[in-house]
């Protein structure tokens, strides 16, 4: 337990680097983000850096290591509110009962504003049974958004003959891949019908999902077509809507690099409803600031109406983390 510790201890350190913090809660800011106060930029939520909690120990530890880390952010939050003005929990996702207890403290005690989860746990897809109470809670009882970060390594294969993914296509492809699948996971299991205000909020602006509209539309009005050994026809016509109507329920941060092309893609998928300012700050060649000038330098030379520039930069996370607008 004690070297688990060390771990989450280090991952926090890390995501308090990536946040703005130093190696510890009370340690000073970095003069990029009390610059960015002083010119009264927005503030940022803050999630916890990769890997998963439940990555880092057993079904025991883990829960402890949740908690050090949310009471690590929101202690960040009390101190700096100003630069950020929310937190987002993580949760035990290999230990369910601890996961709903954790949540529960994280939102009602510590003030979270949603929870992240990752597009599987430990190999184990979140469409499972298991799972369900995690995102009936958020949105019965919570009515906050459910943050969604990939997570795959090498050791995912890229072909069956092979040991490990090479030239880090796990990362490259296999993120997106394991997003896209995931929201497709959640669509056809049944969860939006299930759980119709239900937020997500996928990372990379939906992965593939968008750049392949119309294969996902014109494509899954076959869905079954090219089955023999499951009765995916009888559960397409007991679908309340289309399957690509399903994908745009999804809602979605900017963060793919900057790419103007992209996020317009996005746009005209998800439309500006369902798409917020994210960067992936500070993981980008500069140690923060590229992404984030190059996606707002994307999103201005859009010429995006008022409303929708309001709703993408600030306005749909207001409104979603019911947050004031200040």
């Amino acid at each position: 337990m004690r070297s688990a510790t060390f771990l989450i201890k280090c991952m926090v350190a890390v995501m308090l680097a990536a946040c703005g913090g130093g190696t510890s809660t009370d340690s000073s800011l970095p003069s990029m983000f009390l610059a960015a106060a002083n010119k009264g930029q927005a503030g940022r939520v803050l999630t916890l850096s990769m890997p998963a909690v439940e990555f880092l120990g057993n079904e025991n530890e883990t829960p402890e290591l949740a908690r050090l880390a949310n009471d690590g952010m929101a202690e960040i939050v009390k101190q700096h509110p100003d630069l950020f003005p929310a937190f987002v929990a993580s949760l035990p996702m290999n230990n369910v009962p601890a996961a709903l207890e954790e949540m529960d403290r994280a939102i009602a005690k510590l003030g979270a504003k949603g929870v992240q989860i990752f597009t599987n746990v430990n190999g184990r897809p979140l469409d499972e049974p298991e799972f369900f109470r995690i995102f009936e809670r958020m949105s019965k009882t919570y009515d906050l958004p459910v943050w969604v970060h990939p997570t795959r390594t090498a050791k995912f294969a890229d072909y069956a003959s092979e040991e490990k993914s090479k030239y880090e296509m796990w990362w490259l492809f296999g993120w997106p891949y394991e997003t896209s699948v995931f929201m497709g996971r959640m669509v056809f299991s049944g969860m939006f019908d299930k759980l119709p205000k239900l937020k997500i909020i996928t990372h990379h602006l939906g992965a593939m999902v968008p750049f392949l509209g119309n294969r996902v539309g014109y494509g899954m009005d076959q869905f079954g077509s090219r089955t023999s050994d499951e009765d995916y026809e009888g559960l397409r016509k007991r679908m309340k809507k289309r399957p690509v109507d399903y994908f745009k329920l999804f809602y979605n941060d900017t963060s793919i690099n900057g790419w103007a092309s992209g996020i317009r893609c996005g746009l005209d998928f998800f439309g500006s409803k369902h798409v917020l300012f994210g960067t992936d700050c500070p993981f980008d060649p500069q140690g923060g600031p590229l992404f984030i000038r190059e996606t707002i330098k994307a999103l201005d030379g859009m010429k995006l109406k008022p409303g929708d520039k309001r709703r993408i930069y600030f306005g749909n996370a207001l409104e979603m983390l019911k947050l004031k607008d200040v």
